[in-house]
């Protein structure tokens, strides 16, 4: 291998360059286990209010008739359906297994993912008999049969339990400049994006044109208008000062006056400004981040 000086800007290769060839996925197929889970959840969602959804409205498919049908797209990621008193609410496993990673995955391990959903849902003991009502009438099956093997792997993987968290197609697979998805960037901070205010700009263009996402460091209203850098792209140019921040226990932290600061604040602050510091703007302070 050969190595430039490592500095910014420097290059390493190897005297072998990287290939990676792009190939056609085997074809997939909707197992008889994910159409039933996705038919279920349809039917949750359908009977759903709008304030309930767990991930921002209902998305609908843009070429679609004047009806506008919902347009989910459903997630692998621990998508554990419970019923409510008054509700369905889901909440989200300890981890989910994405449909590729069942085939690395440890039955004894994904065992111990449905020990710890039956004890969730035993807790809502409307859930079954709803579940049934809806047709789904493996759930107690599934969450009382101990996976030993590759074939109750992709029972689990392909269930309710696990495959049906619903998003749109950009909070599943987008990428910036336009919506960040959930498979491309850590859910630590793309979770993010389901909580905050909906004046804050949480992902933001940074001075080398990457996209990365930042967060205040103190809470609305403070005055305080420094950014923390919480995500870069490996190919930024920040990289290497997020990793340093991370190893010493710092935060990566830019000035109110920066570019990025005025892009996360830009709509609490008052045209005009030249810095995120100070007091929110009259129209910020009345809709409370609310648009």
């Amino acid at each position: 291998m050969t190595h430039t000086e490592l500095q910014p800007g420097g290059i390493e290769s190897e005297n072998h360059p990287w290939k990676i060839r792009l190939v056609k996925h085997p074809k997939r197929f909707e197992s008889s286990h994910f159409v039933a889970a996705k038919k279920t959840a349809h039917a949750i969602l359908h009977a759903m209010d709008d304030q309930d959804l767990p991930y921002g409205p209902r998305p609908v498919d843009p070429g679609a008739g004047p009806n506008r049908p919902e347009h989910w797209e459903m997630h692998h990621g621990g998508s554990l359906w419970v019923k409510g008193p008054n509700r369905w609410l889901m909440y989200r496993a300890r981890v989910g297994i994405e449909w590729s990673m069942q085939f690395c995955a440890d039955p004894e391990k994904v065992d111990r993912l449905r020990l710890e959903a039956a004890e969730l849902i035993d807790a809502f003991p409307l859930t079954l008999p709803a579940l049934a009502e809806l047709g789904y009438e493996r759930a107690e099956e599934l969450l009382r049969t101990p996976i030993k093997d590759a074939d109750g792997v992709e029972a689990w993987t392909d269930s309710l339990f696990n495959s049906c968290v619903p998003l749109s197609h950009a909070n599943h697979q987008g990428i910036l400049p336009k919506v960040p998805g959930e498979h491309h960037y850590p859910w630590p901070v793309k979770g993010a994006d389901f909580v905050r205010f909906d004046d804050f700009q949480l992902w933001v263009t940074l001075p080398d044109g990457t996209h990365g996402a930042v967060a205040p460091v103190d809470r609305r209203g403070s005055g305080d208008g420094h950014v923390r850098l919480a995500f870069v792209p490996e190919g930024s140019e920040a990289a290497a000062t997020i990793a340093e921040a991370q190893e010493r226990g710092l935060m990566a932290v830019l000035p109110a006056n920066s570019d990025v600061a005025m892009q996360a604040f830009a709509q609490q602050i008052t045209p005009g400004r030249h810095t995120a510091a100070g007091p929110l703007s009259a129209a910020a302070a009345r809709h409370g981040g609310r648009r």
